[in-house]
């Protein structure tokens, strides 16, 4: 299911970014090129970080951004970021973040069944080492793959 979505044009490795806000705009780029987010969705996110604080940290180095299907998100679509070494959200224990995973939806029905395989992903501890642990792209859709 998920390989649907996350595949080598959505997948981002990189090595370190500066800040939170360089992650999040490397993890939008493959949806924003595909047309999948326009450039609010992406201000959408930034703009509730500052608001309301990292809400889309989840666990231990991941992050799932996200905004409401109005603030600019024109389909549905993952990306998924691989930081070599992890950044801060301002997130206590659950920094430093190395896995983004950017979600968008254009409506409150479409993403259900995206959102439970990205949940089965996320509650497999051994999945999530794994991936914590990945430098590759294929080492990547491997694991992707089993979702």
């Amino acid at each position: 299911m998920l390989k649907k979505w996350i595949y080598d044009t959505t997948i981002t490795l990189a090595d370190s970014v500066e800040d939170w806000s360089q992650a999040l705009a490397l993890c939008a780029k493959p949806l924003l090129d595909l047309q999948v987010i326009s450039p609010e969705y992406v201000t959408a996110i930034v703009d509730q970080h500052h608001a309301l604080g990292p809400y889309y940290v989840l666990a231990p180095g991941l992050a799932m951004p996200h905004a409401r299907p109005e603030e600019g998100a024109k389909g549905l679509g993952l990306s998924l970021l691989k930081l070599k070494q992890g950044v801060s959200f301002g997130a206590g224990e659950f920094d430093p973040v190395d896995v983004i995973v950017m979600l968008a939806a254009p409506d409150k029905h479409s993403h259900i069944e995206t959102i439970s395989a990205l949940a089965e992903l996320f509650s497999s501890d051994e999945d999530m080492a794994e991936l914590h642990q990945a430098n590759t792209l294929e080492e990547i859709k491997t694991i992707i793959d089993r979702f």
